[in-house]
């Protein structure tokens, strides 16, 4: 029953918005029909198509309340029907067929730019993702109360604001997308490294974001940005098994095993940014941040990693979209390229960055250098520092491991 309904609920909840106009209705509806389901299928079995059973049962429950409310006839007429008995099997059939426009009007509407990121996020996870509540609040570990809250304001505000339940105009078209796939991309990143908590991965908000980004390359056709962040994704997602140990301690990028890493994941990827490369025109930053990815999905070793490329690739990056932690990365794939020197001395150039003064990676990155160039003490008062700014606690445990190595070392010379 939950495998049915995460696959299913976002389109039942899709058709009933453009039915009733009306997002917390919709979802109201499409729990009721899940609850009928729960009643019925233990006794007569799950049905031969469960997705269709639900929207229908769905479907039935909204016309049933617009006609009890009197509003039929003005919902029938905002959706190009009149109302008759006659006419309601065609309707049904109508509405069916433009299941993939509904979905894909329902993402644009969870990710509005009007919300904040938080309730976009939340929002999305609940209406398309079908998730619980107590299910994103622990995901993000954040208090359900504060998660609850932010859906119902959401919803309410969609009522109070008469959100149009329509794709977006051409004018507004690249602005919205650009919000959507914000979200989708930040909520793997969440799950990929989380940023609190015990646990260095979240898999759940990956799994979701990925599947949402699936969704999206499915509906929309022609934007390489889509394809570009349903690369990136994969790439990263390939390496899950080996981005911990049996413990769940983190294990980084140039000590994991690569014969954990999933070749199809990686395959899926490589087709999905060609895809993006096909549709002509400069690459934006997801493709470039998969294009990088796709360095390393390829490298057998990582010796054999293409550093230069990825340098480049970051430069092509920054161009696009200048920041100080792509900055950051650009000084790692050169350090790499052309040894910890260089490195260091970009990494240098960032310390007095406001952007960079409490984000733990910029000393992460320093005490490295430093350790690679055996200036072992220096490099051990980063790796302190730098875990002192972690929010996660196995990446603190990681960083202090890091410090702690740097001791030993200072031990033996």
């Amino acid at each position: 029953m939950d495998a049915i309904w995460r696959s299913e609920s976002a389109k039942i909840i899709a058709v009933l918005t453009r039915i009733v106009r009306d997002v917390g209705l919709a979802e109201d509806l499409a729990q009721d029909a899940l609850l009928i389901a729960l009643e019925h299928w233990p006794q007569s079995g799950i049905p031969e198509n469960p997705g269709a059973w639900l929207m229908t049962t769905a479907k039935r429950r909204a016309f049933d309340l617009l006609r009890r409310n009197k509003l039929r006839d003005r919902k029938y007429e905002e959706i190009g029907y009149e109302l008759n008995t006659q006419e309601e099997l065609d309707l049904d059939t109508a509405l069916d067929d433009h299941v993939e426009d509904d979905l894909l009007r329902l993402i644009f509407m969870t990710c509005h730019p009007m919300l904040s990121a938080e309730a976009r996020a939340a929002l999305t996870l609940r209406l398309l993702g079908g998730l619980t509540t107590e299910e994103i609040a622990k995901a993000y570990l954040t208090p359900e109360p504060t998660v609850a809250a932010r859906i119902t304001r959401a919803k309410r505000l969609f009522s109070e604001q008469r959100v149009p339940f329509e794709l977006p105009q051409k004018s507004e078209l690249t602005t919205r997308l650009s919000s959507v796939l914000q979200v989708v991309y930040l909520m793997f990143n969440e799950g990929y490294s989380a940023s609190s908590g015990d646990n260095w991965m979240r898999p759940v908000l990956c799994e979701e974001a990925l599947r949402l980004g699936r969704i999206l390359s499915e509906i929309i056709h022609n934007e390489p940005e889509v394809f570009g962040l349903v690369a990136l994704m994969q790439f990263q997602a390939a390496r899950f098994k080996a981005r911990v140990d049996q413990a769940g301690e983190p294990i980084l990028l140039m000590d994991q095993n690569r014969a954990l890493w999933d070749d199809t994941l990686i395959r899926s990827g490589l087709a999905m940014l060609d895809r993006a490369e096909q549709l002509g025109g400069e690459l934006g930053p997801y493709s470039l941040q998969a294009a990088i990815a796709a360095c390393h999905a390829r490298a057998r070793t990582a010796s054999e990693t293409d550093w230069v490329r990825i340098s480049e690739l970051y430069n092509d990056l920054y161009q696009l979209t200048p920041s100080p932690i792509i900055e950051l990365n650009h000084a790692v794939a050169v350090s790499m390229a052309h040894g910890p020197a260089i490195g260091l001395e970009l990494v240098d150039r960032l310390l007095s960055e406001p952007a960079l003064k409490n984000y733990h990676l910029l000393p992460s990155v320093r005490g490295d250098f430093l350790m690679k160039l055996g200036r072992l003490g220096e490099a051990k008062l980063e790796f302190e520092r730098a875990a002192t700014l972690a929010g996660n606690t196995r990446e603190q445990e990681l960083l202090l491991r890091r410090a702690a190595e740097c001791s030993e070392d200072n031990e033996l010379s």
